[in-house]
């Protein structure tokens, strides 16, 4: 037996690396032609619907190679995020994936809409501050909503105001004509 492992070691030695890799590239397909006629007959023992399924996923998974972030990451950070009860699913992980990428498309334009070649830190902080303040925003939004609602009332108020002292002053030019 040991002579038998010698002699085949020896010659592998003996063969060149692009053989072996060859002979590796070859076993492989040799390995996934079961593989590949099981696929098929899964195939053929399919209804419509699962076809249609299936086709459904082919398009899904040209649209996963066109994600801009790696759609492990994503989520990763989802599931870091997430209570442990949520199960997220595969439309979900993308539509966020594209999301985000979105997101650094609009940071990007920002970004070039300064002159320099060098992007600086500042700069950087400058384009994402509406994404990362979203909430103090919103809560300037909501405060300046309230202090419109109130100037409006206080309009109204002194519209309210105007339209009686000119109706008393009508009713006073009228008894003055009598």
């Amino acid at each position: 037996m040991d002579e038998f492992t010698d002699e085949i070691t020896e010659e592998v030695e003996e063969k060149s690396e692009e053989e072996v890799e060859l002979i590796e590239e070859k076993s492989e397909e040799i390995e996934s032609i079961p593989k590949k006629s099981e696929e098929i007959e899964s195939i053929r023992g399919e209804s419509d619907e699962e076809l249609e399924e299936s086709d459904e996923e082919l398009e899904d998974l040209e649209e996963v190679e066109s994600l801009p972030f790696a759609k492990a990451e994503v989520v990763r950070l989802m599931k870091k995020n997430l209570s442990r009860d949520k199960l997220i699913r595969e439309r979900v992980k993308v539509e966020m994936n594209l999301f985000l990428g979105e997101v650094l498309e609009r940071v990007c334009e920002q970004l070039n809409d300064y002159p320099y070649t060098t992007i600086e830190y500042e700069m950087l902080k400058e384009s994402i501050y509406p994404y990362k303040n979203i909430e103090r925003i919103n809560e300037e939004k909501r405060r300046i909503l309230l202090h419109l609602d109130a100037i409006k009332a206080d309009c109204d108020a002194l519209s309210m105001d105007v339209k009686k002292s000119l109706k008393l002053k009508d009713v006073d030019e009228e008894e003055d004509d009598f």
